[in-house]
């Protein structure tokens, strides 16, 4: 008799509309960044985070520029050595063993895990059109890929996306996806104040051959802690906020990357073996967490990433653990992160940002920066480019080359002779000057 009465709710459920459907879930449970942060560090066991340096030269806690102080940790983990201390020595230890090894650290303590229910996303394309871009004829298709929310249908999820082919192609071409600033966020914004090369990039790439998405990160997860109960991330944990290995908004935008390379794969323009994944600042930091853990990309370009990106969490200069760690950036990392700015320091990660870029070997992987003198020393390009060299051991070991010098170059030398390339251009904050240097680079493994 009881399971007929069971039976009996189930279809008086499923037989009514969506609204009464959805009474039976839990609204999503609303806090801010400040409250949200507050409940990790007590899950954490702790009351408070050491102070993050400030980026603001005048400030008595500006953050430390001075070389000599950058680096008190004299050592890094070694990406070819087990945890139980044995030693990588063929490149299949690598790729079957020790791989899965770091990704479970970086999963477990920095980034976060992705959850096993993520739903199916189902692609349309909403419109296509024929338009120029720098008098290039091209093909734009608005794409629109809608998360089955079945298992919560009080969140709507949508990765926005376009993709932009030139006209006449005689074959399938390569695809760089590039994470984009919603700039409609910014109504009040003045467009014609944006620098002259700002969409310079796209006709660069179009007359190479190559086409390009703009993938919008924000449409499916917002860049804040106060949205964790939103989004792709919300939908997972059903409304209810993370616990503390469950993925931050770099993963989650990663993962968005992701699935649009799964419609990319389905798309016969494209050449889905040659597709790639660029960003700048906190896109820089995702671009480089798309590639390491999503083996499928061809190449990266990496900008700007700084801290939680491709710097060197064990270098003392610029932005630290204690500013991602802090309620206005932890969104980005998993809960485990802060601890890291508490009882425990950058010294007692089990990974470091050298094995982020020796996840991306054996495939190219290319890290600009700019000038510190008009981007600024927050982004620390020395720490980027150390990472570099220390990721060199796991791409020789997989039969590919390095950056070829292990010594800081000077600004504007162009590294990329080899599977690593590193330029530091005299522009800002910006990618603009440095997609030049990256086709130069790419046009070794992608025609």
């Amino acid at each position: 008799m009881r399971g007929k009465i069971f039976f009996i709710i189930i279809i008086f459920i499923f037989s009514n509309s969506d609204a009464q459907v959805k009474e039976i879930f839990e609204p999503p449970v609303k806090l801010s960044a400040k409250e949200d942060h507050a409940r990790i560090m007590k899950l954490l066991g702790m009351e408070s985070i050491r102070r993050g340096p400030s980026g603001n030269p005048e400030d008595s806690n500006y953050a430390n520029v001075d070389e000599s102080k950058a680096s008190p940790y004299t050592s890094l983990p070694d990406p070819l050595i087990f945890n139980n201390g044995e030693k990588v020595t063929s490149s299949e230890m690598w790729l079957k063993k020790r791989r899965s090894e770091i990704v479970e650290e970086f999963e477990r303590e920095i980034y976060g895990r992705l959850p096993s229910n993520i739903p199916k996303v189902n692609w349309e394309v909403t419109k296509v059109e024929n338009s120029f871009i720098e008098n290039i004829p091209v093909i734009k298709k608005h794409l629109l890929g809608k998360v089955d929310n079945s298992i919560y249908p009080l969140l709507n999820v949508e990765i926005k996306a376009t993709l932009v082919v030139p006209q006449k192609i005689k074959e399938p071409v390569p695809i760089m996806i590039h994470l984009a600033f919603d700039l409609s966020l910014f109504p009040n914004f003045d467009l014609s104040k944006l620098p002259p090369d700002f969409y310079k990039w796209q006709s660069q790439l179009l007359n190479n051959g190559w086409g390009f998405v703009e993938l919008i990160p924000t449409s499916f997860q917002e860049d804040n802690g106060g949205g964790l109960t939103n989004g792709i991330i919300g939908l997972c944990n059903l409304g209810k906020p993370r616990k503390l290995d469950d993925w931050g908004t770099l993963q989650a935008w990663a993962w968005g990357a992701s699935k649009v390379l799964d419609y990319l794969e389905t798309d016969k323009i494209v050449d889905a073996r040659k597709v790639g994944i660029e960003g700048l600042s906190r896109y820089g930091k995702a671009a480089l967490v798309t590639i390491a853990f999503d083996t499928r990309f061809a190449i990266g370009f990496i900008g700007s990433s700084g801290a939680a990106g491709a710097k060197l969490h064990r270098r003392i200069f610029g932005e630290q653990i204690e500013n991602i760690a802090s309620e206005y950036e932890y969104h980005w990392m998993c809960g485990n992160y802060i601890k890291y700015a508490g009882q425990l320091t950058a010294n007692d990660l089990p990974v470091d940002s050298h094995e982020l870029i020796a996840l991306c070997a054996p495939r190219p992987i290319f890290i600009g920066v700019g000038s510190p003198e008009v981007e600024g020393n927050w982004i620390d390009a020395k720490g980027m480019f150390l990472a570099a060299v220390h990721a060199a051991p796991v791409y020789k070991l997989l039969g590919k080359k390095d950056l070829g010098v292990s010594e800081y170059p000077a600004m504007g030398t162009k590294l990329i002779s080899g599977d690593i390339g590193f330029h530091q251009h005299f522009g800002g904050h910006t990618n603009a000057p440095n997609w030049e240097t990256f086709l130069e680079f790419a046009k070794k493994y992608i025609e």
